[in-house]
């Protein structure tokens, strides 16, 4: 087995350079049914995002979702893909910008920041190779994530360790698992909405949706349904909002097992049916906008909404490269 490695060395006491990683979930290369499959096969191979037996798994998977999915998959792509590519990745590529503008501003030592997705492109593995090619020797991970969970942030720890048995000289790690109830994450949220009320007035009711798990997840000891519900307490009380105008759900269910619940989409349908006539939907689990918010959200449960009565129905978008973000971002890793 051969290992990755550097053959020079410096031997002055120069300051090493610092790094940090982004991750995010990732995203296809192109929104064609070919990308779709490729992606799909390796994010649904991941036993941290489907945990029920392999062999019965892989018989669902390649037998029924990767031969039917990829094509419907694609039209959603198609809907949201711009002259800059997937969402999610031109997102990420411009915080890692801001971040790096940031950190060469108010940082006493250099730090080179890159990014690296979960699944697809650019891995995890050539944005390690990125940074230690810079002789980086002391790297900050961090999964943009803000509530932590295993199909996650825990699958993100999973594949920076696999990368990293190929590595002869390993470097050292600092890795930032959430960032939930961070006094910066909340003020960005809760100055997201202050901006969204001054805009646009106050809804009936502000949506909290974020990405859902199974249920079982949560009973086995995942802590991610309990970090979602901290965030929306926080940021209602940071804006001094009643319990009745906030609502915490979860969307992106998939397949026939119960997910944590309530759903979005039966919120949002109820909510209209009752009278509710304007909704206002944030997705604080998001780091960027992508499919999940401007297809999902935008799109099918905005639908919904509006079919069963809802008047109004606006989507405040994720903090993406807010400033308020890079802030935050940034107070993360130089407190480590």
């Amino acid at each position: 087995m051969g290992f990755k490695g550097q053959t020079s060395y410096e031997h002055q006491n120069n300051p090493q350079p610092k790094g940090v990683l982004l991750v995010n979930l990732g995203t296809p290369d192109a929104p064609d049914t070919a990308s779709l499959r490729k992606y799909l096969r390796e994010f649904l191979s991941d036993p941290r995002v489907v945990e029920i037996p392999r062999i019965l798994w892989l018989i669902i998977l390649y037998g029924i979702i990767l031969p039917l999915r990829p094509k419907h998959s694609a039209k959603l792509y198609q809907s949201i893909w711009t002259d800059k590519g997937s969402p999610l990745l031109a997102i990420t590529q411009d915080q890692q910008q801001a971040l790096q503008a940031h950190c060469d501003q108010h940082s006493q030592q250099h730090i080179s920041v890159a990014i690296g997705m979960r699944y697809g492109n650019p891995s995890i593995a050539s944005a390690l190779d990125q940074l230690t090619a810079q002789n980086v020797r002391d790297i900050t991970v961090l999964p943009l994530y803000p509530q932590y969970s295993g199909a996650t942030t825990g699958s993100t720890f999973d594949a920076i360790a696999k990368a990293l048995t190929q590595y002869r000289w390993v470097p050292s790690l600092k890795f930032i698992n959430s960032y939930h109830t961070h006094p910066l994450y909340i003020s960005a949220i809760a100055n997201s909405i202050k901006t969204y009320i001054a805009d646009t007035g106050m809804p009936d009711i502000f949506i909290f949706s974020y990405h859902g798990v199974p249920q079982r997840y949560l009973e086995q000891g995942d802590p991610y349904y309990c970090f979602c519900m901290q965030t929306t307490r926080l940021v209602t009380e940071h804006l001094e909002l009643s319990q009745e105008q906030t609502k915490t759900t979860f969307q992106s269910r998939f397949g026939k097992a119960t997910w944590l619940q309530p759903y979005t989409d039966v919120t949002l349908k109820a909510l209209g049916q009752q009278g509710n006539c304007h909704v206002a939907v944030i997705c604080p689990g998001f780091a960027a906008d992508c499919l999940e918010t401007l297809e999902e959200i935008m799109v099918e449960n905005k639908q919904y909404f509006l079919e069963n009565g809802g008047e109004t129905f606006d989507y405040i978008p994720c903090l993406n490269n807010h400033s308020d973000h890079t802030k935050m971002m940034f107070a993360l890793i130089d407190s480590q």
